[in-house]
């Protein structure tokens, strides 16, 4: 039958899918693990420095990272100072100070200063490694989701073809019923039996649920996380480029001496023109005029830069430099104290007798963020945020948005313990967008990605990626996957409902087999209209 076929086709559709979904996450962890340079720089035993392959740097030997470079091995830094990008590993939108006794990850990038590092873990033991068998790990944990349809179609139609057997044959043998009369009811029983509105209600209806969700930019990979969605309980959360931009931007501008705000932040940015730093970015994107010519210009390694301004020797850093220089007094450090309390990351312009302004920049939060909590929290969800910011951000930027737990500090191993363990009081998503959040999305119950800012390790780990990066969405696909369910029960209600009346009508001798036929054509028909109706839900519905 047509219906036969169709159901056939879209089931041969969704396990072509999925084999393209797992042979795209595999491609994406070995991209990850390819992050990490196959060559380093090793000082041999005369003390030049050689370029060797990675996989032949054995634990201990020290290795020389110049800025721009990427980290080749896990180490610990034994010499020099430099402020690291560990975005790829813990997710940190700002850039960390590295120095003698410092941690640092293969595939990071080392921004400014040059660092020897000893190294801790070889070639395939190292972080990223790690990573890359969590999520093979994780993945190979989750189950293929049994449907119900499939289960009680299973038993139901042998059995209603050993009934219709019966009624064919029982009444003539036993009650000396007609032959031709009781053939023909069993024939009508057979057309009734016939499970096509029964199976057709499943793939169609959840077919429409996943192109309405598609409509709204919610890109669902296959009918088994739609359904998990709305039976999640608690949902993780990372951070940054999840609940913030993941974009550093100034967020205050306080003058604490002879210079106005609009001359405090021209200087400022003047000086961090020089600088590629993501808080040097984001102090000149703030300033839209001309900035004066820098001379002298010299980075300063974990504290800041200096350079001369129409004869002006300026200094621009952190509360170290401050303290180093001898300008700290108790207005600044109040101010700096309020900032970091904030989760902001502060850097004071000053003279060698004076601070003149003290400039912040934070990762903003979006602003739907809130909306979105909200929405969640309406919905009886649990929220936790996990960050490899410290402790303190993580704490600030809940108290903001309004989540329930917040933790930091977490390495991506740490991320997936933690989402283990909630898993222990029911389903949990796992939100993110980094490769740090891979082995934690591939963990989770469900995965969701931010897909516009996603790296591809998260997007192709996940089970579902918002396409615009909405975090309301969350909230909208726990809606859509209730509202799916709802439908499908209705037509699973629905064409059960019709066989049992035309069961008794048959067996009453009123059902004759074109009544059967119309029946359950009706019904296959009614059973897919009311599918179709998810793909005209409205975005945002309750």
């Amino acid at each position: 039958m047509p219906e036969a076929a169709v159901v056939i086709w879209l089931f041969g559709v969704a396990e072509l899918i999925e084999a393209l979904s797992l042979e795209r996450a595999r491609n994406a962890i070995r991209s990850l693990v390819a992050l990490a340079p196959e060559t380093a720089h090793l000082r041999a035993a005369d003390g030049t420095w050689v370029e060797t392959p990675a996989g032949d740097v054995p634990t201990g030997a020290t290795l020389l990272v110049r800025p721009g470079e990427r980290i080749a091995l896990d180490g610990t830094v034994s010499s020099g100072t430099s402020s690291v990008n560990q975005s790829p590993i813990t997710g940190e939108s700002i850039p960390v100070t590295k120095e003698p006794g410092s941690t640092v990850f293969a595939g990071t990038i080392n921004e400014r200063g040059t660092l020897e590092v000893t190294v801790t873990a070889a070639k395939g033991e190292g972080t990223l490694d790690r990573i890359a068998r969590s999520i093979q790990e994780a993945q190979s944990e989750k189950a293929p989701a049994q449907r119900f349809v499939d289960r009680f179609s299973s038993i139901y139609t042998p059995l209603a073809f050993l009934f219709a057997i019966g009624v064919a044959v029982g009444p003539p043998l036993l009650a000396n019923g007609r032959w031709h009369e009781w053939l023909y009811k069993s024939l009508v029983l057979l057309v009734l039996a016939c499970p096509c509105a029964l199976v057709i209600s499943t793939p169609v209806t959840v077919v429409s649920g996943l192109g309405g969700a598609a409509r709204r930019g919610i890109l669902i990979k296959g009918g088994v996380h739609l359904e998990q969605a709305r039976r999640i309980r608690t949902i993780a959360l990372d951070k940054t480029g999840t609940l913030t931009h993941g974009k550093p931007a100034l967020t205050d501008l306080d003058s604490t001496g002879t210079l106005d705000r609009d001359t405090v932040l021209r200087v400022a940015a003047s000086l961090e023109s020089r600088s590629e730093h993501p808080v040097a970015h984001a102090i000149v994107t703030a300033h839209t005029g001309p900035l004066d010519t820098v001379e002298d210009f010299e980075a300063l390694p974990g504290r800041g830069v200096q350079g001369t301004i129409n004869g002006v020797r300026y200094l621009l850093g952190n509360h170290r430099l401050t303290e180093e220089t001898g300008v700290c007094n108790p207005e600044t450090e109040w101010i700096l104290q309020r900032l970091e309390n904030d989760a902001k990351t502060a850097v004071v312009l000053m003279t060698a007798d004076e601070t003149l302004g003290i400039l912040a920049v934070a990762d903003t939060i979006r602003p739907e963020t809130r909306e979105a909590i909200t929405d969640l929290k309406a919905l009886r969800v649990k929220t936790v945020m996990l960050t490899g910011d410290n402790q303190r951000t993580a704490t600030a930027v809940a108290r903001q948005v309004g989540i329930d737990d917040a933790r930091g500090d977490l390495l991506p191993e740490d991320k997936l313990t933690i989402v283990g363990e909630l898993a222990g009081d029911g389903p949990v998503a796992m939100i993110g967008d980094g490769v740090n959040d891979a082995p934690a999305l591939a963990k989770a119950t469900l995965g969701i990605a931010m897909g516009a800012a996603g790296t591809d390790t998260a997007i192709e780990t996940a089970d579902i990626a918002l396409m615009d990066d909405d975090p309301r969405k969350i909230a909208e696909t726990i809606r859509i996957s209730q509202h799916t369910s709802h439908v499908l029960w209705q037509n699973i209600t629905f064409a059960v409902g019709v066989k049992v009346v035309f069961f008794a009508l048959t067996l009453a001798g009123t059902a004759s087999l074109w009544v059967a036929v119309l029946a359950d054509m009706g019904a296959s028909l009614v059973v897919i209209t009311n599918g179709l109706r998810l793909l005209r839900r409205p975005s945002h519905a309750r």
